[in-house]
């Protein structure tokens, strides 16, 4: 039988008016860390629903993580 691996994404999530940022950090138990970031602005035009802001930064920031894991791979 082959041994399960786990790997753990930790998301930070913070808020500088009218951005927010966000950083996934992929944790595979090797040495090495990737870092994904995302940022997202508010636009004026739009109401301020903070959770959507928060939802598009970390959106963003996986898929700059999955973009940097192809590129280790």
């Amino acid at each position: 039988m082959t041994t399960m691996k786990r790997w753990r994404v930790e998301i930070l999530v913070d808020e500088d008016e009218p951005c927010t940022f966000a950083e996934a950090r992929l944790h595979t138990g090797f040495d090495d860390t990737l870092i994904g970031l995302g940022r997202a602005k508010l636009n004026p035009n739009d109401k301020d629903l903070p959770q959507i802001g928060d939802e598009i930064a970390v959106a963003r920031a996986l898929t700059e993580l999955g973009r940097w894991l192809l590129i280790t791979a």
